[in-house]
């Protein structure tokens, strides 16, 4: 490619990338996605994942036990703002969250890696069904009474030495996938 033809990869101006304030956010249609964090320890996973929920206009985020809930300033290290703009609900224990969420008519889809999971590539979300994404703990993984309610268990490859990813890189891979599979 000579000089002259390279592209300009100038940065968008904030103007330019066509932001929406907190408000007009909120009024928008959410992606049929919810996300159910199971005991989570890392209050910058927590925020993390608020700011992919709100990249990808989550329809919302249940934080489940142990899992810290906004305000908080590890969780606003990380969320930027989003605590502000996702919806989230808090429920002292996992298992309360999956049933108001079969109660909404959510699928419930683990990502945790069992036997007869289906591999993130393989899944295919049902057209126009909400589905509910439930991460789990750090150490211990989604709890084997929230496994048992599933009706899905979604496996993220992975071919290094190493069998597990961050829970915040792991919602990011998920919540593109399943996005990019839906509907327009």
């Amino acid at each position: 490619m000579r000089a002259m033809d390279k592209p300009d990869f100038a940065k968008l101006s904030m103007e330019e990338l066509n932001r929406s304030d907190a408000a007009s956010f909120k009024a928008t249609e959410k992606t049929p996605i919810y996300l159910v964090l199971d005991n989570i320890r890392s209050l910058y996973n927590v925020g993390s994942v608020f700011r992919t929920a709100d990249a990808f206009r989550v329809a919302g985020i249940f934080l489940c036990g142990i899992t810290a809930t906004p305000p908080h300033r590890e969780i606003q290290k990380t969320a930027l703002g989003a605590t502000e703009t996702v919806h989230w609900e808090y429920f002292p224990d996992t298992h309360s969250a999956v049933i108001a969420l079969k109660d909404k008519g959510c699928k419930i889809a683990v990502v945790e890696q069992v036997k007869h999971s289906i591999m993130l590539q393989d899944f295919v979300p049902e057209a126009h069904q909400p589905i509910a994404l439930v991460f789990g703990n750090e150490v211990n993984g989604v709890d084997d009474k929230i496994l048992e309610m599933a009706d899905a268990a979604i496996e993220i490859p992975q071919f290094g030495t190493k069998h597990s990813l961050n829970i915040a890189v792991s919602a990011a891979i998920v919540i593109w996938e399943l996005w990019r599979k839906l509907p327009a």
